[in-house]
């Protein structure tokens, strides 16, 4: 797989974005709700990055990225029941990803949705699991934890960047 994005850009936003990633799949598995502050540090950690690693005009671009996700995700949100704070990390996720890896990004969340979602499943089937975190609402909640698919694929994708 080829990317876009070149390696180091992908270790630079790397290496502040995992642990937003695993403090938003955390809330939203124990709590079904990505905080709006976790969404906000992540664009704070594009902006603050992406300044000094990507070109300023591609940086620049990054933002329509941001408006289109956001845009998308208000519309599944009213209509889909998407949750709002789903929407919200997408839109905060998307100018990390370059154009040109779209459909690369579009493939992993594929896969991970798949994933995350027969990995929560058939952990919350089996008691001592359960036990370990009892209180977590994604447990018992009708709604999958969406946070875990976005926060895996972004962290797969910059990843995968960093590695090539």
């Amino acid at each position: 797989m080829l990317l876009e994005m070149t390696a180091q850009q992908g270790l630079w936003f790397l290496i502040p974005a995992l642990p937003i990633c695993l403090w938003v799949a955390y809330t939203d598995l124990s709590a079904m709700r990505i905080p709006n502050v976790a969404v906000l540090a992540l664009l704070a950690v594009f902006v603050v990055v992406g300044f000094m690693v990507l070109p300023l005009d591609a940086f620049a671009w990054r933002f329509a990225h941001l408006a289109v996700v956001l845009l998308i995700g208000f519309v599944l949100s009213a209509f889909l029941g998407v949750g709002a704070g789903d929407s919200k990390f997408a839109a905060a996720m998307a100018p990390f990803v370059a154009l040109g890896d779209v459909s690369e990004v579009l493939t992993i969340f594929c896969v991970l949705v798949f994933v995350t979602f027969a990995l929560h499943r058939a952990a919350r089937s089996v008691a001592f699991i359960r036990s370990l975190a009892p209180t977590w609402e994604s447990w018992t909640a009708k709604k999958f934890p969406m946070g875990i698919t976005l926060t895996s694929t972004l962290a797969v994708y910059l990843g995968l960047a960093a590695a090539q």
